[in-house]
């Protein structure tokens, strides 16, 4: 019930395509935008590429829209989350803060998800080049994000419950908490610097937990 009111509601997003070609991945774009793609079957049987264009940084309105592409030539835009419409099922598209973390092929027949391949010269393409190249190096760095975000999660959230239930609103009328870790500030600096690493790492790999990746510094759901 709630995956088909979340692709009710894309579907109201949905913008018909003009047709514009494709611009290739430009060197100097690998942590502005995202570009993915997957190979599927067309109605005749023959193979279609579809790809998904995110500017991870909003147009000029600063609205972030993903488009999509049939074989280099624009489909539709959508603003996130996205759900797309294609052959034997629908592509969706999800962003945090830290770039995306959902871009997955849902087939309609209730098969195996496929998340889309990145473009090579991506962030994301170099980053599952590594996964690939250097299994063991991309787990180190994975378990390393992972073990960042658990302790900033462990140290940071007491600090930020202590500082909001000093607001007198909230003392009156709950108390106030002391926090069992008081960080220096430079220290403090560092695990929200290590933290954004962390989670764009994540992001790199379309890794999300509403927790450790939205929950503290993102803001996100």
């Amino acid at each position: 019930m709630a995956s088909r009111w979340r692709r009710r509601r894309a579907a109201r997003r949905l913008r018909p395509g003009d047709g514009h070609p494709l611009q290739r991945f430009r060197w100097w774009q690998p942590f502005s935008r995202a570009l993915l793609a997957v190979t599927l079957a067309g109605e005749d049987g023959r193979p279609q590429e579809w790809s998904v264009d995110v500017r991870l940084w909003g147009d000029s309105d600063g609205e972030v829209f993903a488009r999509l592409y049939q074989d280099g030539r624009h489909q539709a835009s959508s603003k996130l989350p996205a759900a797309f419409p294609v052959p034997g099922g629908t592509i969706e598209v999800e962003a945090s803060g830290y770039g995306l973390k959902r871009c997955h092929y849902v087939p309609d027949d209730g098969g195996p998800e496929r998340q889309l391949a990145p473009d090579p010269a991506s962030a994301e393409g170099r980053r599952a080049r590594l996964e690939r190249d250097h299994p063991g190096a991309s787990r180190g760095l994975g378990a390393v994000s992972w073990t960042v975000l658990v302790v900033a999660l462990v140290l940071g959230v007491p600090q930020i419950v202590e500082q909001v239930s000093q607001i007198p609103p909230v003392a009156e009328h709950v108390g106030t908490f002391t926090s069992p870790f008081h960080l220096p500030a430079t220290l403090n600096v560092a695990l929200v610097v290590a933290t954004l690493l962390a989670s764009t790492e994540r992001a790199l790999r379309l890794r999300y937990h509403w927790l450790l990746d939205g929950g503290l510094f993102d803001g996100d759901e």
